[in-house]
């Protein structure tokens, strides 16, 4: 028979049953893996291993001499970039998840399913490609010099460096098949990225996207997977999920977080078995969407917590996309200002309004706890408002003020919490009010870029009443 791969890929096998190794050689060699490199002896494994270039490696656990998960270990640590598969007799969830957190890309219980074993190693293999490509973004400083064309073909404003590093990274991991997780607060474009996967994937099937937030389990199933004509009570007819919409193409699921545990479990065999069930049916269907999802929430602390399944988390987290607040790439403001002033003008036929660079300070010493998309709401309503051919700083003011009584520790980091500080200004003790005025004023003249105006407006007070207090401190330290 004619081998369907023609890969000399080298990919090594442990297993102390040499009737399970033969078995497993046979498989990868009738797909048409040439190069695979069987070993009884766990101890010989560790040093070619060591010793020789492997692309991936089937790992048994339950053996003499070296465990499987002592080998895991060690092979995870010395060379990372090498996925280990591993194929046991141990169908135990427990075990399962100790060896993806310990590096592991994937668990099958024997015996094995052929196609699963197969797909396994594919993705495998893609993985350590991916990985090869990766180690040019090791430094962020490479990430300066390279145009921002990735970004602006995908609509991301931004010459941020960070950003730019991890819309490269975008770029590497597009044509994956495996999840992505994209991390970030809200309003800072989770799903722009998303989008961005998808087309730079160039998956002929479509962009679905699905906001979980509030679904429980029957609507989310039935969103999703879709129905047997009688599954329930009203359902008087077959309906396709969106799952099967996004054949050949992308489902985008937002808030991921909110998903309850038995939905968990129906996503976990869509990433496992690429199958699911519409609700009423008995018979799987196959799907090959690629699944990206977000969260504004840390699927990591709801592990902790209790709330997230941790086989679940381990299968979404391979890639993992985090987007910074705007807080911090305050560089991209000035961009996003133009971008959405001559957007929102170009939408009610206005000419394009001027501000001075007093708008872009005042903009920058805010924290945007609703992050670009604050921006843009903030943008949009003043350019409609505008009844000069300039845009008000103190409208944009205003807006501000309203959003700081609000919420007025949005923008708090956790790390100072527990420190007698504020917005970057912290004390090892409870200040003076001397002490304490003259650090506030130095912070905001600071933040505000010497702009007395901007300054006054973060510290409440007027721009005289922040001139008389700098001319008092002058004299106090002159004295």
């Amino acid at each position: 028979m004619e081998n369907k791969n023609n890969d000399k890929t080298p990919i090594m096998i442990v297993d102390d049953d040499s009737q399970a190794l033969s078995l497993l050689a046979s498989l990868l060699c009738h797909d048409g893996y040439e190069n695979v490199i069987p070993f009884e002896d766990s101890r010989r494994a560790l040093d070619y291993f060591n010793t020789q270039e492997v692309h991936a490696v089937v790992l048994d656990l339950s053996m003499p001499r070296l465990h499987g998960m002592y080998l895991l270990e060690l092979f995870t640590k010395n060379k990372p970039h090498v996925p280990v598969i591993i194929v046991t007799a141990e169908n135990q969830i427990d075990s399962a998840i100790e060896c993806i957190k310990a590096g592991a890309v994937d668990y099958l219980t024997k015996p094995i399913s052929i196609n699963r074993f197969m797909t396994s190693i594919s993705r495998a293999l893609e993985l350590r490609s991916l990985n090869d490509g990766l180690s040019f973004l090791q430094d962020p400083e490479q990430a300066v010099g390279l145009p921002s064309a990735i970004a602006s073909r995908h609509s991301i404003i931004t010459h941020n460096k960070n950003m730019l590093s991890l819309m490269q990274y975008v770029e590497v991991i597009s044509n994956s098949h495996q999840a992505v997780l994209i991390n970030g607060e809200t309003g800072v474009g989770k799903e722009l990225v998303a989008k961005a996967i998808h087309t730079m994937s160039k998956r002929k099937g479509e962009f679905v996207s699905i906001n979980i937030s509030g679904l429980d389990d029957l609507m989310f199933s039935d969103t999703l997977f879709g129905h047997k004509k009688g599954a329930y009570t009203g359902a008087n007819q077959d309906r396709d999920g969106l799952i099967k919409k996004a054949a050949n193409g992308t489902i985008f699921l937002d808030e991921i977080g909110d998903l309850n545990e038995l939905s968990q479990v129906k996503l976990l065999r869509l990433l496992q078995e690429n199958e699911y069930y519409p609700l009423g049916s008995d018979n799987p269907l196959q799907s090959n969407a690629r699944l990206v999802v977000a969260s504004n929430r840390s699927l990591r602390h709801l592990v902790n917590e209790g709330k997230f399944r941790k086989d679940f988390y381990y299968r979404l987290c391979t890639h993992q996309v985090t987007i910074p607040p705007l807080r911090d790439r305050l560089d991209d403001i000035p961009l996003l200002l133009d971008h959405f002033i001559d957007e929102t003008a170009k939408i009610f036929g206005k000419k394009r309004p001027t501000y001075r660079k007093e708008l872009v300070d005042l903009l920058c010493s805010y924290d945007f706890p609703g992050n670009v998309r604050e921006l843009k709401a903030m943008v949009f309503d003043s350019v409609t408002k505008a009844a000069s051919s300039k845009l008000s700083s103190e409208y944009f003011s205003e807006l501000i003020d309203r959003e700081r009584d609000s919420f007025p520790f949005q923008g708090a980091s956790s790390a100072s919490q527990n420190l007698v500080g504020v917005n970057g200004v912290t004390f090892d003790r409870f200040p003076t009010l001397k002490h304490a005025e003259t650090e506030l004023i130095r912070r905001a003249l600071e933040i505000a870029k010497n702009n007395q105006g901007v300054a006054a407006r973060l510290l409440g007070i007027t721009r005289q009443a922040l001139n008389n207090r700098l001319q008092r401190l002058k004299k106090g330290s002159a004295a």
